[in-house]
C-alpha cells in the first residue's frame, strides 16, 4: 500500500488494537453491569477521528448500550490544535440523567475533551466517562473533570509523535491504516 511508505514507524499493530479494545470493553461491560437497563449507558463517539475505534469497542461491549455522535474541530488541516474546539455536530439523543461515555480517538491538550464534557455535563448526563485508544499526557495543557462517578478508560500511551491511522488522520487521510503509526515529518511539512 502506498500510504505505508509515509509512515516512519508502527507504533501499535492491528493484532495490538483489537486485543487492548477487547480488554477495554471488558472494563467498561463489567464496570456498567449492574445498572439497571432503564439506565443503559450512552456511547458517544467524537466524529470523525474515533468512528473506527467506536465501532469495534461496541461490538464487543456485552450490555444494552446507546450509540450517538458528537463532532468537535479543533484541528482543522493542520498538526496542532488551535486550542479553541467547537462543537459542529451535536448529539441527536436525550442524555438527560444518561451514564454517558465518551469515546475519542486521542487525548491530547485536552482542550477537546474539556470542551465536549462541560456540554455533555449541559444536557444533564449523570455521569461522564471518557474511553480514548491513546492518551498523550506529555502535551496536556488543560486538566477535565469527569462527572459523576466517571471513569477514565485509555487504551495506550503514546508518546509525542504525530500519529495516524486506525481513525486517526492528517489532513483527512490515513484513517484507514489498520495499524497506529507516525507519520513522516515530510509528509505534513
Amino acid at each position: 500500500m502506498a500510504l505505508d511508505n509515509h509512515i516512519e514507524s508502527i507504533l501499535w499493530t492491528e493484532e495490538q488494537i483489537s486485543q487492548r479494545v477487547s480488554e477495554l470493553a471488558s472494563q467498561i461491560t463489567e464496570d456498567f453491569k449492574s445498572a439497571p437497563s432503564s439506565s443503559a449507558p450512552v456511547i458517544v463517539g467524537v466524529a470523525t477521528g474515533a468512528f473506527l475505534f467506536l465501532a469495534d469497542l461496541v461490538r464487543k461491549i456485552n450490555l444494552p448500550i446507546t450509540v450517538d455522535f458528537v463532532r468537535a474541530e479543533s484541528y482543522g488541516s493542520g498538526t496542532e490544535s488551535n486550542g479553541a474546539p467547537r462543537i459542529s455536530f451535536d448529539l441527536k439523543n436525550d442524555i438527560q440523567g444518561k451514564h454517558v461515555i465518551l469515546v475519542e480517538d486521542i487525548v491530547d491538550t485536552g482542550n477537546t475533551l474539556s470542551c465536549l464534557i462541560a456540554h455533555l455535563k449541559s444536557k444533564g448526563a449523570s455521569s461522564i466517562s471518557v474511553c480514548t485508544l491513546l492518551d498523550k499526557p506529555a502535551r496536556r495543557k488543560v486538566n477535565f473533570e469527569l462527572v459523576g462517578k466517571g471513569k477514565f478508560y485509555r487504551g495506550f500511551e503514546c508518546q509525542d509523535y504525530f500519529v495516524v491511522g486506525y481513525g486517526l488522520d492528517f489532513a483527512e487521510l490515513y484513517r484507514n491504516l489498520p495499524y497506529v503509526g507516525v507519520l513522516k515529518p515530510e509528509m505534513y511539512q
